[in-house]
């Protein structure tokens, strides 16, 4: 999925070219204003599908791969570039359902509790909201999260990889229904299809020999600040609902209400203006809702833009 992507779609596709010239690269940009579309044109290999308006990056990807008959599916962010070939990953996902390999950064480090965490429990994402795991990285709640305890060079079973380099079965990805396009425009939604595809007893395995550069951030950088936050809120709200038990989604809820007033401190601070209330007070309005209802369904099918 490419979302003004011009800086980097050539290098992807190129890399993606010379590495695993057998796979077929399909394009589904969602209404590019920049020159990302005559990037892809200008390489003739590729299928390119365009959307007149963004529809959000589960419902492109569901695109993408309901115009692909392969029967082993990569999922590749724009600025991730193949440093290998994946062979490896078509065999795990042959064996297990699933497979990732392991992003770094352009320095070739490995990008650390990004490229395998766990799935998120209520209390890794309520040390999120409030900012704890950014002041104080080594927390024991955080350290189990993003995989701190693990060795980024051995092979084996992971709970969540990055879904900016994943691969999946076509069956698996049939029998899950694809991505959630509740989990609108962004985030969660690789997490999602995760912790199902683990709840139906599918493994995913991590093979480190596959590596590919990531940028990081490409995409949601380009979203205004004010909305990464909201879309960030919504689809977490979206997630504890879904897949948390009541109290532990009850008190998903209450974290997202609770950090939002420092959250919108610092950012009126840092902005110098009260632009950011009317942002946290949607999401203070929202988690509320979803709070103090007797169901989950004002979370999971609602969309806040």
């Amino acid at each position: 999925m490419t979302f003004n992507s011009e800086a980097v779609i050539g290098p992807c596709l190129d890399a993606l070219n010379k590495m695993a010239p057998h796979v077929k690269p399909i394009v589904v940009d969602n209404a590019s204003s920049d020159r990302t579309l005559e990037r892809v044109r200008e390489r003739a290999h590729v299928e390119l599908i365009t959307n007149p308006d963004n529809r959000g990056f589960a419902a492109a990807v569901n695109q993408g791969i309901s115009a692909c008959d392969a029967d082993f599916l990569l999922l590749l962010n724009p600025d991730a570039y193949l440093l290998t070939g994946v062979d490896s990953l078509i065999e795990a996902s042959q064996q297990y359902g699933l497979a990732a390999g392991k992003l770094v950064d352009l320095n070739g480090e490995p990008q650390a509790g990004f490229t395998i965490r766990r799935l998120p429990t209520p209390a890794a994402l309520i040390f999120e909201l409030f900012g704890i795991n950014r002041f104080w990285p080594s927390n024991p709640v955080n350290r189990r999260y993003r995989y701190e305890d693990r060795d980024l060079n051995q092979k084996g079973p992971v709970e969540q990889p990055a879904g900016a380099f994943l691969m999946t079965r076509r069956d698996v990805w049939a029998t899950l229904h694809g991505f959630d396009e509740s989990f609108h425009p962004v985030w969660f939604e690789d997490v999602d299809f995760c912790k199902r595809a683990l709840d139906l007893k599918y493994r995913i395995e991590y093979v480190p020999t596959v590596q590919a550069t990531h940028q990081g951030a490409h995409s949601v950088g380009k979203i205004p600040e004010g909305c990464r936050a909201l879309y960030w809120c919504v689809s977490l709200t979206k997630y504890a609902a879904k897949h948390f038990h009541s109290a532990g989604y009850r008190a998903v809820c209450l974290a997202v209400v609770l950090s939002s007033f420092p959250r919108m401190v610092a950012r009126m601070i840092q902005d110098r203006s009260l632009q950011s209330v009317a942002t946290y007070r949607k999401i203070v309005r929202f988690a509320g809702l979803c709070l103090f209802s007797f169901g989950r369904s004002a979370a999971r099918g609602s969309r806040i833009s």
